[in-house]
């Protein structure tokens, strides 16, 4: 990179606000460079719930700002993403001993009406022992309340973002890890090294912008040199994924003993997400993983709902990982707010803006407050753009998904359904761009198990930035459930013999200048 290159933001981080941050900001005319050192959205944000919500238990913590954002947010969210975000109906049963009824249902009214919808329906009463809902519950659930939220496919909103920022301007590194920085004459200096090529290069930027999740207090104290940092409180979230223990295409949402609440989730088609724990966490976020005690924790509590119980041997698969809270002296870990805080640092000399806590839900609008501070550093571009427009792939109404499934499956005849479906919620209008001028599933190349052929996987490497078998079947797709180990070796190998040719040529290009997807289980294919 020509040394008389200056960005005017460098984005350290390639989670949901990196992206988001650098999307928004390439939009509105500002030369971004971003970087992160594993897989996009490799960390806390594909280790979410999966979804787009208010946060009804924010509301016992008078979050009501907070909620309100949020509960906007869901449809704004969908229309801009709806291949990759649906509604959901969501089942609350009550139970004896716990919040009240009155309670519950004077928190939904305000869920209904603090948030502007206009196309999710509203809450009502369910009476369990009729409702279809109420068949794989106990008996002695006897009422409940229904209410909507949406589902999100977390590790591609991620990915959508990243490939919006790139077509508006924005360079896109990955496997690239920022090793040091310095302000000279008001203007940062960045040493990167690629893990790929083991090359380093330096890169020069207006205003950094540290978006690095539950590193973002390592990259004060490390890269740039304020030796010691204590803005986060690290809060480690877990979950499982068990054979599917309902037919019903609603959600569940549980409250448990402890005061805490979980989910239980339609996931994949075939298989149930619950979740999640809350504990606060200690070391390296990259080592974050599910303890046997949140296992038999999520267990237990689930089995207190569901007539027949969840055990440990039935977890198929189990991911964690760990939230940035902002530290703001909360005594319990679910207690610590799950808002946003903002804070620009001109003492180095060149302004960074520090971004802490936040919600998947809310990202949009974490970027916007962020935008606002990067105009008052760098001066003002352009107007806030991201409400009304739409993510790759959202070629389609919200309601129209179905009616896309259909196109594609008469354009592409050889296609089945669940294939059809899969590559539509997915890529969306993009699937086009994966089947080609193919006229037969040989045409897509070679078949790797279950519905993964060499097209996908091609398409991933050149222009989603996949790299592994890992970032293909647990972040891009979550085809790992289906395939068996040595189908997923052979993927992970196709991905690293596809990269390594590329990586020569990589490698040459920049001297010429000067993984982690959780706990797999036995029987989850």
């Amino acid at each position: 990179m020509g040394d008389d290159l200056v960005h005017d933001l460098f984005v350290i981080g390639g989670g949901i606000n990196g992206c988001g941050i650098a999307r928004d900001a390439a939009g509105r005319g500002y030369s971004v460079l971003l970087a992160e050192m594993n897989d996009l959205g490799s960390g806390t944000s594909s280790a979410s719930t999966k979804l787009i919500h208010g946060g009804l238990r924010y509301l016992e913590y008078y979050e009501f700002r907070l909620v309100r954002e949020a509960l906007m947010e869901r449809e704004v969210l969908w229309r801009s993403a709806p291949h990759i975000i649906w509604p959901m109906r969501f089942v609350l049963p009550l139970h004896k001993g716990l919040r009240p009824g009155w309670l519950i249902r004077l928190g939904l009214f305000l869920y209904d009406h603090i948030g502007g919808r206009k196309l999710l329906p509203p809450t009502r009463t369910l009476d369990m022992r009729s409702d279809p809902a109420g068949k794989p519950l106990k008996a002695n659930y006897r009422r409940a309340f229904e209410y909507s939220d949406c589902w999100v496919n977390d590790a591609r909103l991620v990915v959508l973002n990243a490939m919006d920022a790139a077509e508006k301007g924005a360079e896109i590194r990955t496997r690239t890890k920022v090793v040091g920085a310095r302000a000279e004459d008001g203007v940062w200096r960045l040493t990167l090294h690629d893990l790929e090529t083991e090359a380093q290069d330096e890169v020069r930027a207006r205003m950094v912008i540290n978006a690095a999740g539950p590193w973002v207090d390592d990259v004060i104290a490390g890269a740039l040199g304020r030796n010691t940092a204590h803005n986060v409180r690290l809060v480690k979230g877990s979950h499982i994924v068990v054979r599917r223990k309902f037919d019903d295409p609603r959600a569940f949402f549980f409250q448990n003993a402890d005061d805490r609440i979980f989910f239980a989730i339609p996931y994949e088609d075939d298989f149930t997400l619950i979740g999640t724990t809350d504990q606060d966490f200690e070391g390296d976020p990259a080592e974050a993983e599910i303890s046997d005690t949140e296992t038999e924790y999520l267990c237990a509590a689930a089995s207190e709902y569901f007539a027949e119980p969840v055990q440990p041997e039935d977890v198929v698969w189990s991911f964690s990982g760990v939230r940035p809270l902002y530290d703001d002296g909360a005594g319990k870990a679910q207690e610590a707010t799950r808002d946003y805080v903002l804070k620009v640092d001109q003492a180095a000399g060149a302004p960074v803006l520090h971004v802490f806590g936040g919600k998947i839900t809310t990202f949009r609008r974490l970027a916007e407050a962020a935008l606002d501070e990067i105009g008052g550093a760098l001066g003002a571009r352009g107007e806030p753009w991201t409400a009304g427009a739409a993510l790759p792939g959202a070629g389609f109404t919200p309601t129209g998904f179905d009616d896309y499934v259909a196109a594609l499956k008469r354009e592409y005849p050889f296609l089945d359904n669940v294939h059809a479906r899969r590559l539509a919620r997915l890529y969306g209008t993009l699937a086009r761009a994966i089947l080609a001028q193919a006229a037969g599933l040989e045409d897509l190349g070679r078949h790797f198990g279950a519905d993964v052929f060499e097209a996908e996987l091609r398409y991933l490497d050149a222009r989603e930035w996949a790299r592994t078998g890992e970032d293909v079947l647990w972040r891009r797709t979550k085809r790992g459930l289906r395939l068996t180990r040595e189908e997923a070796d052979a993927v992970d190998a196709f991905m690293r013999d596809l990269r390594g040719r590329q990586t020569k040529t990589r490698a040459a290009a920049v001297h010429g200048r000067a993984s982690k997807g959780g706990k797999r289980r036995a029987g989850a294919t």
